[in-house]
């Protein structure tokens, strides 16, 4: 590291006022949370539910459908996941238990997995 000295950020009379490097990382970290709710948006409730979402924060303006609150194993999320994008005509992915579709597919999902046998509510707006 070239330089040690702490950098200055203040100066009346003379007397020096520095940072401490530790303080904005700490303040980031305990600052209110983001406008998409973070951890909160991570819990699913287990209620027996799939949840069809439309989002588009944090992907440069482009709506997604994601399903959450799907029963079954990696594999049978993956061959739903799949049957979902051919219906849709549309690209997606998987995240964890989390199922994507690029763009706004809420209402054929929603018929699909209702014809599966799945109860499904509509979440968000």
């Amino acid at each position: 590291m070239p330089d040690e000295k702490p950098r200055l950020v203040y100066s009346t009379d003379g007397e020096h006022i520095t940072q401490d490097k530790s303080r904005p990382e700490q303040r980031r970290a305990s600052s209110k949370p983001s406008k998409q709710g973070g951890a909160a948006r991570s819990a699913v409730p287990d209620d027996g539910y799939v949840r069809i979402r439309r989002e588009k924060g944090g992907r440069g303006g482009k709506t997604v459908t994601t399903i959450t609150g799907l029963p079954g194993t990696d594999r049978d999320l993956d061959a739903l996941l799949k049957v979902l994008k051919q219906l849709c005509g549309a690209g997606g992915t998987r995240e964890g238990a989390i199922l994507e579709i690029q763009g706004d597919h809420r209402d054929r999902v929603e018929a699909k997995l209702t014809d599966l046998g799945h109860r499904v509510k509509r979440a968000g707006g």
